[in-house]
């Protein structure tokens, strides 16, 4: 179990994984999140969930620049 402001990589899965399995339309689904994650509230699911949308919106927006990766010298090669 992780501290309550973080979130673990296997964590981030569990959530993954209980957002495909609860939708939208389920009943109570931010406590079977939060269950299925371990550790966490409903609350901080949601607010997980709530984060997650933002960032999306915001790398969709075109607001998040490519990262710059330096070509390989296999790769100039080629050129």
């Amino acid at each position: 179990m992780s501290s309550r402001g973080t979130w673990t990589a296997q964590e981030n899965k569990a959530f993954e994984r209980a957002l495909a399995q609860y939708d939208t339309d389920t009943p109570d689904r931010w406590a079977k999140v939060a269950r299925a994650v371990g550790g966490k509230t409903p609350e901080e699911a949601k607010r997980h969930y709530e984060i997650l949308v933002e960032d999306v919106k915001y790398i969709e927006s075109g607001q998040v620049p490519f990262p710059y990766y330096r070509a390989s010298r296999e790769t100039r090669s080629r050129g």
